[in-house]
């Protein structure tokens, strides 16, 4: 038997990976991976505040990507 991380364990890993920017390039690769519900799965303040902050942190921009990265605020952390 083949083991499969649920979709909120797989949206940690990628978060915390570096090659996903935001959240929402971790939905979409979710969802590439055949996740179901990712929106559902993926919702909420305090859940996205934790995925945006590790994003921020990890990320790793690909070569001759000059794009900046947005940091999170404490704005975005209320959310």
């Amino acid at each position: 038997m083949t083991f499969r991380p649920t979709t909120l364990e797989r949206a940690y890993e990628l978060a915390r990976s570096g090659a996903c920017r935001t959240v929402g390039d971790i939905k979409a690769k979710l969802q590439a991976e055949g996740h179901e519900r990712v929106q559902d799965r993926l919702y909420g303040g305090s859940l996205t505040s934790a995925l945006r902050k590790l994003c921020v942190a990890h990320y790793i921009a690909p070569e001759g990507d000059d794009t900046p990265v947005p940091a999170a605020t404490e704005d975005e952390d209320a959310a």
